[in-house]
């Protein structure tokens, strides 16, 4: 790893890194997180993807198949501070924002930090908690802040809410709404492993817990560093005029009657480099564009009755208008 030192202060330091670092240390990341979650290589690299760019990841698939685990592994594998919180009908905003309680020695209030206050915050099952608590992670979300009684907190950098939750199993959950799913960078689903992954699967977690004998492989410092160095990837005029196209795309689609936000936008933009960096390239790609539009923006849009009539799925919607721009020239 090549790093370089901006200062000659030696009590005042700052660590450039390079996308060359963004390759090697996200590398033992991934490597880290593969010995917990097995063939899902896809998965986990999107979840590093969204890590990089500063995003939140909704992931989204039936019970079972490792959604909690990815997270956990994500958490566990860089040495910064994870909360994980389990959403149930009862729980109250407060859980999550914190709340000011009065402190009889000190005859004052002191402000007990809730859920949300940590570098990587695992919601389990968020669809399980009544949208008054959902909407206590709009603030932390978007603005990486939190206010309590007229004061706002400050949430340490990086800072990022990985979410599950089960399109099954409906009962007694309240749905995601389109403001509150906006806010999450990429969905991704799990999927069933293939047969030989399960079968490593049963020799791997069947005696033994993989995660709990994960150690991290970096730290929040770092990370930090590795973020700065991912916006530098640079994206040309054209490239972004073919963002921008995509995006219009959701828009104007008949087969939609919600497209995707401005905020989509922006943040399909940053994940494009954060996967250009993750592939060692310093430049940005149409190919990074398509690849990452179904992830970053099918979430974020709504089918028309007559898409749904016909059971077309936001996925094959969001593939086909990707499909009907056209790739700008390749120079």
């Amino acid at each position: 790893m090549s790093l370089s030192y901006e200062n000659t202060d030696l009590d005042d330091v700052t660590t450039t890194y390079s996308l060359g670092d963004v390759v090697s240390v996200m590398g033992e990341v991934r490597s880290a997180i593969e010995s917990v979650i097995e063939g899902k290589r896809a998965s986990v690299d999107l979840a590093l993807v969204v890590l990089l760019a500063e995003g939140h990841l909704l992931v989204e698939d039936v019970p079972g198949v490792g959604k909690t685990m990815l997270a956990k592994a994500l958490g566990r594998s860089i040495a910064c501070s994870v909360r994980r919180v389990q959403f149930t009908p009862d729980l109250l905003p407060s859980d999550i924002t914190g709340v000011s309680i009065f402190n009889q020695e000190t005859r004052d209030f002191e402000f007990k930090p809730g859920g949300i206050f940590a570098n990587i915050v695992v919601g389990d099952e968020i669809n399980r908690a009544s949208p008054k608590t959902q909407s206590a992670l709009l603030e932390s979300m978007e603005e990486r802040q939190v206010s309590v009684d007229g004061t706002t907190y400050l949430l340490e950098a990086p800072f990022m809410v990985v979410a599950t939750q089960n399109p099954i199993e409906m009962e007694g959950t309240y749905p995601l709404p389109e403001a509150q799913r906006d806010r999450f960078m990429a969905r991704i689903q799990m999927g069933y492993p293939t047969p030989t992954a399960e079968l490593d699967m049963l020799d791997s977690h069947g005696t033994t817990d993989p995660l709990a004998a994960l150690t991290p492989v970096t730290d929040a410092e770092t990370l930090r560093g590795l973020i700065d160095a991912v916006k530098t990837v640079y994206v040309s005029p054209a490239v972004k005029q073919y963002l921008v196209q995509v995006v219009n795309a959701t828009r104007s689609s008949r087969e939609l009657r919600l497209g995707a936000s401005p905020r989509a936008t922006l943040q399909l933009l940053r994940a494009t480099r954060a996967y250009a960096a993750l592939a060692g390239r310093d430049y940005v790609t149409p190919d990074d564009v398509a690849a990452l539009g179904v992830a970053v923006l099918a979430h974020r849009v709504l089918p028309s009755t007559d898409a749904q009539l016909a059971r077309r799925t936001v996925t094959d919607i969001i593939a086909q208008a990707i499909s009907s721009v056209h790739l700008p020239d390749r120079r």
